[in-house]
C-alpha cells in the first residue's frame, strides 16, 4: 500500500493522506470495540467469579505473631463472605525470602497472596542489594490491614526518667548505651538508628532472634532499652518488669495516654517509628481481581468486632487504597534507605 507524503502542503501520490486514514477506520473501530468489550467482559467475569476456590495466603510471620493471628482472624471473616477458604501458610525465615519466593512463583490470578509489612517492602532492598530484588516492582499491592506503634522500652528500676535522660546518657558516653531489637533492618533496629540520627547520637545495636527474651533482657538491664510493641512486650510489661518511657508516634495513642510522646519526653522531634502490614499479589493480577480483594478486606477490617481487638493492641486498622499503599512505602524506603546507607547495613 502507498501513503502519500506532504510537500509543499500538497499530498502526492496515488492515496492521500487523509483518503488513507478514513478508508478503514469504521472496520478497525468495530474490531477495536468487540475485542475490548470481550476483554472488559472477560476482566469483570472474572472479577465477579472470584474466588471459585480456595485462596491461599502465605506470610513469612511465625504462628502466633502479631501479624500472623491479625491474618488468621481475617481470613475467617473473609472466608465466610466469599463463601470459600482461605488458607494460611507460614514460611518464616530467610529475611522474608522463603515466603516471597513461593509466592513470587505463583500465577498471577488472585489465588495466590502474600503478607508483608512495610519493612519488606521498603527496606528489603537496601538490606540485600546483591539479589536485585525490588518488592514493589515484583509485587502489587493488593490490600491494606493495620499499622503498629512502637515504644520505648526500660527496665522498670532503670534510672532514667525521660526521654531527655537516656539521650544525654548516651552523649556522655558514645557507643556504651545497647538498644535491643527482634532482627537487623527490623522497625527496632532502624528506629534505633533514626533516633542515633535525629539526636546526634551513637549506641550499640544488639540484634536478637526471640522477642520474648529481647524484653526479658531488657527487664533485666542486660540490654538498655528497646522499641516495643505493645502485644510483644505485654507479658513483661504486666510482670511489672519493663515500663515505657515515650512512644515514638507524632501524638499519643489512647492505649497508653499517660506515656508522652519521645518529642514530648524531651528527646529529638521527628520520631515516628511504626510498620505497616499489607497483602500483595503477583505482578499481573487483573485490576478488577485486584480491587475486589481490596474492597472485601476493607469491609472485613471495618467489622466492630476487629476494631475492637486491634484496639486492644494498639492495632490501626487502615484503608489504604493501592496508590496510598505505594506511597506510604516509597516514603518509608527513602528514610530507610539514608538509614542503611549511612550505617553501612547489610544482610547480602
Amino acid at each position: 500500500m502507498h501513503t502519500s507524503i506532504r510537500t509543499s502542503g500538497k499530498p502526492t501520490g496515488r492515496f492521500t493522506a487523509r483518503a488513507h486514514r478514513t478508508a478503514f477506520p469504521p472496520l478497525l473501530a468495530g474490531v477495536a470495540l468487540a475485542t475490548g468489550t470481550l476483554l472488559s467482559q472477560a476482566v469483570f467475569a472474572q472479577a465477579g467469579d472470584f474466588p471459585s476456590r480456595p485462596v491461599i495466603v502465605t506470610t513469612p510471620f511465625a504462628v502466633g505473631s502479631g501479624p500472623d493471628v491479625v491474618l488468621r482472624v481475617v481470613a475467617e471473616k473473609l472466608g465466610k463472605a466469599w463463601n470459600q477458604r482461605l488458607i494460611v501458610e507460614n514460611k518464616p525465615g530467610g529475611g522474608g525470602f522463603i515466603a516471597i519466593d513461593t509466592v513470587r512463583r505463583a500465577t498471577a490470578d488472585g489465588y495466590s497472596l502474600l503478607q508483608l509489612d512495610s519493612e519488606h517492602l521498603a527496606a528489603l532492598p537496601h538490606l540485600y542489594r546483591q539479589r536485585r530484588f525490588e518488592t514493589l516492582k515484583t509485587f502489587e499491592p493488593a490490600a491494606s490491614l493495620f499499622r503498629t506503634p512502637f515504644l520505648v522500652a526500660v527496665p522498670t528500676d532503670s534510672k532514667w526518667k525521660s526521654m531527655a535522660d537516656l539521650v544525654a546518657a548516651a552523649k556522655a558516653e558514645p557507643g556504651k548505651l545497647s538498644y535491643g531489637s527482634w532482627g537487623v533492618g527490623s522497625p527496632g533496629h532502624l528506629g534505633g538508628e533514626l533516633l542515633e540520627d535525629k539526636a546526634a547520637i551513637t549506641m550499640q545495636h544488639i540484634p536478637y532472634r526471640e522477642v520474648s527474651q529481647l524484653y526479658m533482657n531488657v527487664g533485666t538491664g542486660d540490654v538498655t532499652w528497646s522499641f516495643a510493641s505493645i502485644p510483644s512486650s505485654q507479658a513483661t510489661f504486666k510482670s511489672g518488669k519493663i515500663r515505657y518511657l515515650a512512644v515514638a508516634t507524632p501524638k499519643r495513642i489512647p492505649q497508653m495516654p499517660d506515656v508522652p510522646t519521645i518529642e514530648e519526653a524531651g528527646g529529638p522531634a521527628g520520631i515516628d517509628v511504626n510498620s505497616f502490614v499489607v497483602l500483595v499479589a503477583p505482578q499481573g493480577v487483573p485490576a478488577a481481581v485486584r480491587e475486589k480483594i481490596g474492597n472485601d478486606v476493607a469491609k472485613v477490617m471495618a467489622d466492630p468486632d476487629i476494631k475492637a481487638r486491634f484496639d486492644a493492641f494498639a492495632f490501626e486498622v487502615i484503608d489504604w487504597k493501592a496508590d496510598e499503599i505505594l506511597r506510604r512505602a516509597e516514603e518509608k524506603s527513602a528514610v530507610y534507605k539514608k538509614l542503611i546507607d549511612g550505617a553501612n547495613i547489610s544482610l547480602d
